[in-house]
């Protein structure tokens, strides 16, 4: 069960994270982030971060078998 939640968490994160990265770039305007430079770095690394919550997850559903 706390596999399959940091999995959900960590894919969550990431589709937020990449959200915030569109709208730093400007590809997704109507927003206070939209074109703001500091979501065009922000954006990719709480990707990252919610990238290696899910493969964390990923890994230990395969360990605990």
């Amino acid at each position: 069960m706390k596999n399959g939640l940091l999995i959900a968490v960590g894919i969550v994160v990431v589709i937020v994270g990449v959200f915030w990265a569109l709208q730093g770039f400007g590809v997704v305007g109507g927003s206070f982030m939209s074109g703001n430079h500091t979501y065009e770095v922000v954006g990719p690394v709480v990707a990252l971060i919610g990238l290696a919550v899910a493969v964390l997850g990923l890994r230990g559903r395969s360990a605990s078998r």
